[in-house]
Protein backbone atom coordinates (compact mmCIF):
# COMPACT_ATOMS: atom_id res chain seq x y z
CA UNK A 1 0.00 0.00 0.00
CA UNK A 2 1.08 3.49 -0.73
CA UNK A 3 1.76 5.76 2.15
CA UNK A 4 -0.69 8.62 2.80
CA UNK A 5 2.07 11.18 2.27
CA UNK A 6 2.89 9.85 -1.21
CA UNK A 7 -0.79 9.81 -2.14
CA UNK A 8 -1.11 13.45 -1.10
CA UNK A 9 1.89 14.40 -3.24
CA UNK A 10 0.31 12.66 -6.24
CA UNK A 11 -3.02 14.43 -5.80
CA UNK A 12 -1.22 17.77 -5.38
CA UNK A 13 0.74 17.23 -8.61
CA UNK A 14 -2.45 16.39 -10.58
CA UNK A 15 -4.15 19.46 -9.14
CA UNK A 16 -1.25 21.70 -10.23
CA UNK A 17 -1.28 20.26 -13.74
CA UNK A 18 -5.04 20.93 -14.04
CA UNK A 19 -4.57 24.52 -12.86
CA UNK A 20 -1.74 25.08 -15.39
CA UNK A 21 -3.80 23.73 -18.28
CA UNK A 22 -6.79 25.86 -17.27
CA UNK A 23 -4.66 28.98 -17.02
CA UNK A 24 -3.10 28.39 -20.46
CA UNK A 25 -6.52 27.78 -22.02
CA UNK A 26 -8.08 30.92 -20.53
CA UNK A 27 -5.13 33.04 -21.58
CA UNK A 28 -5.13 31.69 -25.12
CA UNK A 29 -8.86 31.88 -25.79
CA UNK A 30 -10.04 34.77 -23.61
CA UNK A 31 -7.20 37.13 -22.86
CA UNK A 32 -5.08 36.87 -26.04
CA UNK A 33 -7.78 37.80 -28.59
CA UNK A 34 -6.57 40.47 -31.05
CA UNK A 35 -8.79 43.57 -31.59
CA UNK A 36 -10.65 43.93 -34.91
CA UNK A 37 -8.92 46.25 -37.41
CA UNK A 38 -10.82 48.09 -40.16
CA UNK A 39 -10.03 49.07 -43.74
CA UNK A 40 -11.56 52.52 -44.17
CA UNK A 41 -11.93 55.39 -46.61
CA UNK A 42 -12.72 59.03 -45.99
CA UNK A 43 -15.77 60.74 -47.44
CA UNK A 44 -14.28 63.52 -49.54
CA UNK A 45 -15.31 65.82 -52.42
CA UNK A 46 -13.90 65.05 -55.87
CA UNK A 47 -14.82 65.72 -59.51
CA UNK A 48 -16.69 62.61 -60.57
CA UNK A 49 -17.45 61.45 -64.11
CA UNK A 50 -19.42 58.52 -65.47
CA UNK A 51 -18.48 57.72 -69.06
CA UNK A 52 -18.55 55.08 -71.78
CA UNK A 53 -15.15 53.98 -73.04
CA UNK A 54 -14.66 53.21 -76.72
CA UNK A 55 -11.84 52.39 -79.09
CA UNK A 56 -11.66 54.72 -82.08
CA UNK A 57 -9.64 55.71 -85.11
CA UNK A 58 -8.99 59.07 -86.78
CA UNK A 59 -9.84 59.72 -90.41
CA UNK A 60 -9.56 62.76 -92.63
CA UNK A 61 -12.89 64.52 -92.99
CA UNK A 62 -12.57 64.19 -96.78
CA UNK A 63 -10.37 61.86 -98.83
CA UNK A 64 -10.22 61.78 -102.64
CA UNK A 65 -8.58 59.17 -104.85
CA UNK A 66 -7.19 61.17 -107.79
CA UNK A 67 -7.24 59.04 -110.92
CA UNK A 68 -6.52 59.17 -114.63
CA UNK A 69 -9.37 59.31 -117.16
CA UNK A 70 -7.13 58.53 -120.15
CA UNK A 71 -4.57 55.84 -120.91
CA UNK A 72 -0.87 56.36 -121.40
CA UNK A 73 2.46 56.43 -119.64
CA UNK A 74 2.74 58.50 -116.45
CA UNK A 75 5.31 60.97 -117.70
CA UNK A 76 5.81 63.23 -114.66
CA UNK A 77 4.77 63.43 -111.00
CA UNK A 78 4.89 66.97 -109.63
CA UNK A 79 4.24 66.13 -105.95
CA UNK A 80 5.76 63.91 -103.29
CA UNK A 81 4.27 62.04 -100.35
CA UNK A 82 3.16 64.46 -97.63
CA UNK A 83 3.12 67.58 -99.84
CA UNK A 84 0.40 70.16 -99.26
CA UNK A 85 -1.37 71.24 -102.44
CA UNK A 86 -4.04 73.76 -103.31
CA UNK A 87 -7.06 73.18 -105.51
CA UNK A 88 -6.05 73.37 -109.18
CA UNK A 89 -2.34 72.63 -108.65
CA UNK A 90 -0.73 70.36 -111.25
CA UNK A 91 -0.17 66.92 -109.74
CA UNK A 92 0.90 64.68 -112.64
CA UNK A 93 1.19 64.48 -116.43
CA UNK A 94 0.44 61.58 -118.77
CA UNK A 95 2.18 61.29 -122.14
CA UNK A 96 -0.20 63.28 -124.44
CA UNK A 97 0.86 61.82 -127.83
CA UNK A 98 -2.18 59.54 -128.24
CA UNK A 99 -4.63 62.27 -127.22
CA UNK A 100 -2.96 64.83 -129.50
CA UNK A 101 -3.26 62.44 -132.44
CA UNK A 102 -6.94 61.82 -131.62
CA UNK A 103 -7.53 65.58 -131.61
CA UNK A 104 -5.84 65.94 -135.02
CA UNK A 105 -7.96 63.09 -136.44
CA UNK A 106 -11.14 64.75 -135.20
CA UNK A 107 -10.13 68.12 -136.65
CA UNK A 108 -9.30 66.50 -140.01
CA UNK A 109 -12.66 64.70 -140.06
CA UNK A 110 -14.42 68.01 -139.46
CA UNK A 111 -12.55 69.67 -142.32
CA UNK A 112 -13.53 66.77 -144.65
CA UNK A 113 -17.22 67.06 -143.81
CA UNK A 114 -17.14 70.84 -144.22
CA UNK A 115 -15.62 70.40 -147.70
CA UNK A 116 -18.30 67.87 -148.66
CA UNK A 117 -21.02 70.24 -147.51
CA UNK A 118 -19.51 73.08 -149.50
CA UNK A 119 -19.49 70.91 -152.64
CA UNK A 120 -23.11 69.88 -152.11
CA UNK A 121 -24.14 73.49 -151.59
CA UNK A 122 -22.56 74.39 -154.97
CA UNK A 123 -24.33 71.47 -156.61
CA UNK A 124 -27.61 72.59 -155.04
CA UNK A 125 -27.23 76.00 -156.68
CA UNK A 126 -26.79 74.29 -160.05
CA UNK A 127 -29.91 72.10 -159.53
CA UNK A 128 -31.97 75.11 -158.44
CA UNK A 129 -31.01 76.96 -161.66
CA UNK A 130 -31.87 73.89 -163.72
CA UNK A 131 -35.25 73.64 -162.02
CA UNK A 132 -36.05 77.28 -162.77
CA UNK A 133 -35.02 76.81 -166.40
CA UNK A 134 -37.24 73.76 -166.76
CA UNK A 135 -40.19 75.67 -165.33
CA UNK A 136 -39.71 78.42 -167.93
CA UNK A 137 -39.42 75.88 -170.75
CA UNK A 138 -42.57 74.11 -169.59
CA UNK A 139 -44.39 77.43 -169.62
CA UNK A 140 -43.22 77.93 -173.23
CA UNK A 141 -44.04 74.30 -174.04
CA UNK A 142 -40.39 73.79 -175.00
CA UNK A 143 -39.65 70.85 -172.66
CA UNK A 144 -41.30 67.76 -171.26
CA UNK A 145 -42.84 67.39 -167.80
CA UNK A 146 -40.36 64.58 -166.96
CA UNK A 147 -37.39 66.94 -167.22
CA UNK A 148 -39.00 69.31 -164.73
CA UNK A 149 -39.69 66.49 -162.25
CA UNK A 150 -36.09 65.23 -162.59
CA UNK A 151 -34.69 68.69 -161.87
CA UNK A 152 -36.98 68.98 -158.79
CA UNK A 153 -35.87 65.56 -157.46
CA UNK A 154 -32.17 66.41 -157.84
CA UNK A 155 -32.75 69.65 -155.96
CA UNK A 156 -34.53 67.96 -153.01
CA UNK A 157 -31.98 65.11 -152.84
CA UNK A 158 -29.11 67.57 -152.64
CA UNK A 159 -30.85 69.46 -149.82
CA UNK A 160 -31.19 66.17 -147.87
CA UNK A 161 -27.51 65.39 -148.41
CA UNK A 162 -26.59 68.86 -147.14
CA UNK A 163 -28.75 68.25 -144.01
CA UNK A 164 -26.95 64.93 -143.42
CA UNK A 165 -23.57 66.63 -143.77
CA UNK A 166 -24.71 69.31 -141.30
CA UNK A 167 -25.41 66.56 -138.74
CA UNK A 168 -22.00 65.01 -139.45
CA UNK A 169 -20.40 68.39 -138.80
CA UNK A 170 -22.03 68.47 -135.35
CA UNK A 171 -20.72 64.99 -134.63
CA UNK A 172 -17.25 65.99 -135.78
CA UNK A 173 -17.31 69.03 -133.49
CA UNK A 174 -18.35 66.82 -130.56
CA UNK A 175 -15.46 64.46 -131.38
CA UNK A 176 -13.11 67.45 -131.34
CA UNK A 177 -14.44 68.56 -127.94
CA UNK A 178 -14.00 65.01 -126.59
CA UNK A 179 -10.47 64.75 -127.98
CA UNK A 180 -9.60 68.17 -126.59
CA UNK A 181 -10.99 67.17 -123.15
CA UNK A 182 -9.00 63.92 -123.21
CA UNK A 183 -5.91 65.92 -124.03
CA UNK A 184 -6.66 68.11 -121.02
CA UNK A 185 -7.02 65.00 -118.83
CA UNK A 186 -3.36 64.22 -119.45
CA UNK A 187 -2.66 67.08 -117.03
CA UNK A 188 -4.02 65.90 -113.66
CA UNK A 189 -4.83 68.72 -111.23
CA UNK A 190 -5.87 68.73 -107.59
CA UNK A 191 -9.67 68.61 -107.15
CA UNK A 192 -9.34 70.11 -103.65
CA UNK A 193 -6.79 71.50 -101.23
CA UNK A 194 -5.18 68.89 -99.03
CA UNK A 195 -2.20 66.67 -98.26
CA UNK A 196 -0.84 63.85 -100.43
CA UNK A 197 -1.52 60.72 -98.35
CA UNK A 198 -0.37 58.08 -100.81
CA UNK A 199 1.18 57.74 -104.26
CA UNK A 200 -0.21 54.65 -105.95
CA UNK A 201 1.29 54.97 -109.45
CA UNK A 202 4.93 55.92 -110.00
CA UNK A 203 6.57 57.72 -112.92
CA UNK A 204 7.05 55.51 -115.97
CA UNK A 205 4.13 53.21 -115.24
CA UNK A 206 1.50 52.75 -117.93
CA UNK A 207 -1.99 53.84 -116.98
CA UNK A 208 -4.88 51.88 -118.52
CA UNK A 209 -8.29 53.41 -117.87
CA UNK A 210 -10.45 51.56 -120.40
CA UNK A 211 -13.08 50.55 -117.80
CA UNK A 212 -12.30 52.34 -114.53
CA UNK A 213 -10.18 55.36 -113.65
CA UNK A 214 -6.76 54.27 -112.42
CA UNK A 215 -5.78 55.86 -109.09
CA UNK A 216 -2.62 57.95 -109.28
CA UNK A 217 -2.54 59.31 -105.72
CA UNK A 218 -4.74 60.04 -102.72
CA UNK A 219 -5.49 63.50 -101.34
CA UNK A 220 -6.96 64.21 -97.91
CA UNK A 221 -8.17 67.31 -96.10
CA UNK A 222 -6.49 67.07 -92.68
CA UNK A 223 -7.66 70.46 -91.38
CA UNK A 224 -10.55 68.64 -89.69
CA UNK A 225 -10.47 65.04 -88.50
CA UNK A 226 -13.39 62.66 -88.04
CA UNK A 227 -13.17 60.21 -85.15
CA UNK A 228 -14.98 56.89 -85.46
CA UNK A 229 -15.46 55.35 -82.01
CA UNK A 230 -16.65 51.75 -81.77
CA UNK A 231 -19.32 51.61 -79.04
CA UNK A 232 -20.39 48.19 -77.76
CA UNK A 233 -24.02 47.18 -77.93
CA UNK A 234 -24.11 47.12 -74.12
CA UNK A 235 -23.35 50.87 -74.00
CA UNK A 236 -24.88 52.22 -77.21
CA UNK A 237 -28.33 52.64 -75.64
CA UNK A 238 -26.83 55.12 -73.15
CA UNK A 239 -25.22 57.25 -75.84
CA UNK A 240 -26.90 59.99 -77.88
CA UNK A 241 -25.78 62.89 -80.11
CA UNK A 242 -24.86 66.10 -78.32
CA UNK A 243 -23.04 64.44 -75.43
CA UNK A 244 -19.61 65.67 -74.38
CA UNK A 245 -16.77 63.50 -75.64
CA UNK A 246 -12.99 63.54 -75.44
CA UNK A 247 -10.13 61.31 -76.55
CA UNK A 248 -6.39 60.85 -76.28
CA UNK A 249 -3.86 59.44 -78.71
CA UNK A 250 -1.14 56.94 -77.88
CA UNK A 251 1.62 59.47 -78.52
CA UNK A 252 0.17 62.03 -76.08
CA UNK A 253 -2.00 60.25 -73.48
CA UNK A 254 -1.97 63.19 -71.02
CA UNK A 255 -3.54 65.71 -73.41
CA UNK A 256 -7.26 65.09 -73.92
CA UNK A 257 -9.00 66.60 -76.95
CA UNK A 258 -12.65 67.58 -76.42
CA UNK A 259 -15.58 67.64 -78.83
CA UNK A 260 -19.30 66.82 -79.07
CA UNK A 261 -20.78 63.57 -80.34
CA UNK A 262 -22.37 64.27 -83.74
CA UNK A 263 -24.08 60.98 -84.58
CA UNK A 264 -24.30 57.27 -83.87
CA UNK A 265 -24.55 55.08 -86.96
CA UNK A 266 -27.75 52.95 -86.94
CA UNK A 267 -26.08 49.88 -88.45
CA UNK A 268 -23.30 47.98 -86.68
CA UNK A 269 -19.72 47.89 -87.87
CA UNK A 270 -19.28 45.45 -90.80
CA UNK A 271 -23.06 45.12 -91.09
CA UNK A 272 -22.69 43.85 -94.67
CA UNK A 273 -20.79 40.76 -93.60
CA UNK A 274 -23.20 40.26 -90.71
CA UNK A 275 -26.16 40.35 -93.10
CA UNK A 276 -24.51 37.90 -95.48
CA UNK A 277 -23.86 35.44 -92.67
CA UNK A 278 -27.24 35.85 -90.97
CA UNK A 279 -28.39 32.53 -92.38
CA UNK A 280 -25.67 30.73 -90.44
CA UNK A 281 -27.85 30.95 -87.30
CA UNK A 282 -26.20 30.78 -83.93
CA UNK A 283 -22.67 30.72 -85.35
CA UNK A 284 -22.61 34.52 -85.60
CA UNK A 285 -24.50 35.23 -82.36
CA UNK A 286 -21.35 34.93 -80.26
CA UNK A 287 -19.49 37.75 -81.99
CA UNK A 288 -19.34 41.20 -80.38
CA UNK A 289 -21.44 43.96 -81.95
CA UNK A 290 -20.18 47.55 -82.15
CA UNK A 291 -21.69 50.79 -83.49
CA UNK A 292 -19.71 53.76 -84.77
CA UNK A 293 -20.05 57.04 -82.90
CA UNK A 294 -18.92 60.01 -85.02
CA UNK A 295 -17.53 63.41 -84.08
CA UNK A 296 -15.10 65.95 -85.55
CA UNK A 297 -12.16 67.88 -84.11
CA UNK A 298 -10.18 70.74 -85.68
CA UNK A 299 -6.62 69.93 -86.71
CA UNK A 300 -5.03 73.19 -87.89
CA UNK A 301 -1.44 72.14 -87.15
CA UNK A 302 -1.96 68.62 -88.63
CA UNK A 303 -0.74 67.06 -85.38
CA UNK A 304 -3.44 64.41 -85.74
CA UNK A 305 -2.85 62.00 -88.60
CA UNK A 306 -4.98 59.66 -90.61
CA UNK A 307 -5.61 56.19 -89.09
CA UNK A 308 -4.32 57.14 -85.62
CA UNK A 309 -5.74 55.19 -82.67
CA UNK A 310 -7.94 57.11 -80.23
CA UNK A 311 -9.00 56.18 -76.71
CA UNK A 312 -12.46 57.76 -76.52
CA UNK A 313 -14.59 58.63 -73.49
CA UNK A 314 -18.24 59.62 -73.96
CA UNK A 315 -19.43 61.48 -70.87
CA UNK A 316 -22.82 60.31 -69.60
CA UNK A 317 -22.95 62.18 -66.26
CA UNK A 318 -20.52 64.35 -64.32
CA UNK A 319 -20.54 66.09 -60.94
CA UNK A 320 -18.05 68.69 -59.69
CA UNK A 321 -16.85 68.56 -56.06
CA UNK A 322 -19.21 65.70 -55.25
CA UNK A 323 -18.97 63.83 -51.92
CA UNK A 324 -17.68 60.39 -52.89
CA UNK A 325 -16.85 57.02 -51.36
CA UNK A 326 -15.43 53.87 -52.97
CA UNK A 327 -18.00 51.56 -54.56
CA UNK A 328 -16.65 48.72 -52.39
CA UNK A 329 -18.03 50.53 -49.31
CA UNK A 330 -21.62 50.05 -50.46
CA UNK A 331 -23.58 47.42 -48.61
CA UNK A 332 -27.02 45.99 -49.30
CA UNK A 333 -29.30 47.77 -51.75
CA UNK A 334 -32.71 48.47 -50.29
CA UNK A 335 -36.08 48.40 -52.02
CA UNK A 336 -36.28 52.20 -52.36
CA UNK A 337 -32.90 52.38 -54.13
CA UNK A 338 -30.88 53.46 -51.09
CA UNK A 339 -27.84 51.58 -49.78
CA UNK A 340 -26.48 50.64 -46.38
CA UNK A 341 -22.91 51.50 -45.42
CA UNK A 342 -20.88 51.03 -42.25
CA UNK A 343 -19.43 54.17 -40.72
CA UNK A 344 -16.57 54.08 -38.19
CA UNK A 345 -17.45 56.41 -35.32
CA UNK A 346 -15.41 56.49 -32.09
CA UNK A 347 -13.64 53.32 -33.29
CA UNK A 348 -16.96 51.52 -33.43
CA UNK A 349 -18.92 50.59 -36.59
CA UNK A 350 -22.48 51.77 -37.07
CA UNK A 351 -24.89 51.25 -39.95
CA UNK A 352 -26.02 54.19 -42.07
CA UNK A 353 -28.51 54.47 -44.94
CA UNK A 354 -27.39 56.64 -47.87
CA UNK A 355 -28.55 57.65 -51.33
CA UNK A 356 -26.19 57.76 -54.30
CA UNK A 357 -25.88 59.70 -57.57
CA UNK A 358 -23.17 59.37 -60.24
CA UNK A 359 -21.46 56.00 -60.19
CA UNK A 360 -18.42 55.22 -62.33
CA UNK A 361 -17.91 51.73 -60.83
CA UNK A 362 -14.89 52.95 -58.83
CA UNK A 363 -16.21 55.97 -56.92
CA UNK A 364 -19.84 56.76 -56.18
CA UNK A 365 -21.44 60.09 -55.35
CA UNK A 366 -23.25 60.32 -51.99
CA UNK A 367 -26.24 62.65 -52.20
CA UNK A 368 -27.69 61.95 -48.76
CA UNK A 369 -26.63 60.28 -45.50
CA UNK A 370 -22.93 61.18 -45.13
CA UNK A 371 -20.86 64.29 -44.45
CA UNK A 372 -17.40 65.23 -45.63
CA UNK A 373 -14.67 63.91 -43.35
CA UNK A 374 -16.59 60.89 -42.06
CA UNK A 375 -15.02 57.46 -42.41
CA UNK A 376 -16.70 54.51 -44.09
CA UNK A 377 -15.65 50.90 -43.64
CA UNK A 378 -14.59 48.92 -46.68
CA UNK A 379 -13.57 45.74 -44.82
CA UNK A 380 -12.19 44.41 -41.53
CA UNK A 381 -9.80 41.77 -40.24
CA UNK A 382 -12.60 39.32 -39.52
CA UNK A 383 -13.27 38.98 -43.24
CA UNK A 384 -9.62 38.32 -44.12
CA UNK A 385 -8.56 34.70 -44.75
CA UNK A 386 -6.62 32.93 -41.99
CA UNK A 387 -2.92 32.61 -42.81
CA UNK A 388 -2.67 29.19 -41.16
CA UNK A 389 -5.62 27.83 -43.09
CA UNK A 390 -4.20 29.15 -46.33
CA UNK A 391 -0.92 27.48 -45.56
CA UNK A 392 -2.62 24.21 -44.70
CA UNK A 393 -4.56 24.33 -47.95
CA UNK A 394 -1.35 24.13 -49.95
CA UNK A 395 -0.08 20.70 -50.93
CA UNK A 396 2.77 19.54 -48.70
CA UNK A 397 4.81 18.25 -51.59
CA UNK A 398 4.71 17.14 -55.19
CA UNK A 399 1.88 14.87 -56.31
CA UNK A 400 2.38 11.14 -55.99
CA UNK A 401 4.63 9.62 -58.56
CA UNK A 402 6.76 12.74 -59.06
Amino acid sequence: MKSPIRRQYTLLLIFLVIIAISAFTMKHFFFNKEPVSYITAEVRPIDLEESVLAHGSLQAIKTVAVGAQVSGQLKKLHVALGDRVQKGDLLAEIDPILQQNSLRDAEAALENVLAQKKAKQALLIKYQAEYQRQKQMIAAEASSRANLESASAQQESTRAEIAALTAQIKQAKISIDTARANLGYTRITAPMSGVVLAIVTEEGQTVVSAQTATTILKLANLDTMTVKAEISEADVTKVKPGQKVYFTILGDPDRPIYSTLRAVEPAPVDSTSSTDSSSSGSSSSGSAIYYNGLFEVPNPDHRLRDSMTAQVSIVLHEAAKALCIPVSALGQKLADGSYTVRVLKNNKPENRIIRIGVNNKVQVQVTEGLRAGETVIIGDSTTLPDDDSSKNSRPAGPPPGM
